[in-house]
């Protein structure tokens, strides 16, 4: 008796019979092609979401970004190439990663070290260790100085949300790199000039957040306002999604940033009461695990059910289980050779349109709340 030809419904994905790596290779020609299995092939899935569905003309991408990333220098090698090419649209960070960025947008060095060296040699030097990276006890003076300064001039004399005061001290951040001839040096510098919003999470917990505390010593009236924030990030969130557009998310890490990204959907959702769904694309990079609680909460299914992930759209989210500093280059030149650039969105320049349009969501709401009550009363009095 003959056996039937057909192919069996499970061994329909791609034969496995990867081409040599050649010398001649592009990286994402490697991507492609050698990332097949495993952490590589979840690679492969990241960057391939990323350039071909989180790019598309009709999504708004929000990045989180944890982890001393710009002390390795990803900052100029992929994250300003991303802003400059109109691949973010608005932007969560550490305010450690803003501060470190600042160094070299000022004019200020780090140099790559080992993380063998004796700290207690090194405090001695003078010299400051992030793990393989040195750089001199000057360079925290300096920008703490230079914080300090810019945030006492007259324009920082009010409350602000955190987008407000990143993109002012943009300004002073790119005119400083303009003076020196600095080009590409600052993630500041280029949200600013391409009025990309970039916000932080916990606003007090690093060194431009101590400086600016120690200014209220002094009697200034900046207040960095996080309710601002909420309402801010929630408001470009629903304007995507009111006009038609997806909403994708890039999280880089964990840690604070990485809720405030997300949590944009279920302020809307669950706080406010206005109708969504949630976010349509979701890529996570990341070394943490669930089990450990390091992840709770935060991977897509269990997003899902927070509100935070649209559950339709469940199979465009990727978790990458990859150091940051591997897989954010990988992913940058994959976007660059994959992806056409496209016009910068300049959401800063937006802000006050998208929160009327979800202050007036809000209002239909508490319209129909207190319209409820109402029709009660007259029906039981009827």
């Amino acid at each position: 008796m003959a056996r039937k030809s057909s192919v069996n419904p499970l061994l329909r994905g791609a034969v496995i019979s990867p081409p040599p790596i050649r010398a001649d290779m592009t990286a994402a020609d490697l991507v492609d092609q050698a990332f097949i299995a495993y952490n590589g092939r979840r690679l492969r899935d990241a960057c391939r979401l990323f350039a071909e569905k989180m790019l598309a003309a009709d999504a708004v991408v929000g990045m989180s970004i944890t982890g001393a990333l710009t002390p390795a220098g990803l900052g100029m090698s992929c994250l300003i190439p991303l802003i400059e090419n109109g691949f973010v649209d608005w932007i969560v960070s550490t305010g450690a990663n803003l501060y470190h960025d600042t160094h070299f947008g000022i004019g200020l060095q780090m140099f790559q070290g080992s993380a063998e060296t004796d700290d207690i040699a090194l405090r001695k030097s003078g010299v400051v260790r992030i793990y393989d990276i040195f750089f001199d006890y000057e360079v925290l003076l300096s920008t703490d100085a230079f914080f300090r300064q810019l945030a006492a001039n007259p324009e920082f004399q009010q409350p602000m949300s955190t987008a407000e005061f990143h993109y002012r001290a943009g300004r002073y951040v790119a005119e400083r790199g303009r003076v020196l001839k600095l080009k590409g040096r600052s993630l500041l510098a280029a949200a600013y000039e391409h009025a990309v919003p970039v916000y932080t999470s916990s606003p007090g917990d690093s060194s431009i957040g101590m400086n600016l505390a120690l200014l209220e010593f002094e009697g200034s009236s900046l207040r960095l306002d996080p309710l601002a924030d909420v309402n801010e990030t929630a408001a470009i969130v629903y304007s995507a999604k009111k006009h038609g557009m997806k909403s994708a998310v890039f999280i880089l890490g964990g840690g604070s940033p990485k809720n405030f990204v997300l949590q944009t959907e279920p302020q809307i959702q669950e706080v406010m009461g206005v109708a969504e769904n949630g976010h349509d694309y979701f890529l996570q990079v990341t070394d943490a695990r669930p089990d450990t609680g390091g992840l709770s909460g935060a991977t897509p299914s269990e997003a899902v059910s927070w509100g935070k992930i649209d559950p339709r759209r469940l199979p465009d989210s990727v978790v990458c289980y990859v150091d940051a500093t591997v897989a954010l280059p990988l992913i940058t030149a994959y976007a660059l050779a994959r992806a056409k650039a496209r016009e910068p969105r300049r959401l800063y320049e937006r802000r006050e349109t998208m929160l009327q349009e979800l202050h007036s969501a809000y209002d239909k709401v508490r319209r129909r709340r207190t319209a409820k009550p109402a029709a009660k009363s007259a029906s039981k009095s009827a």
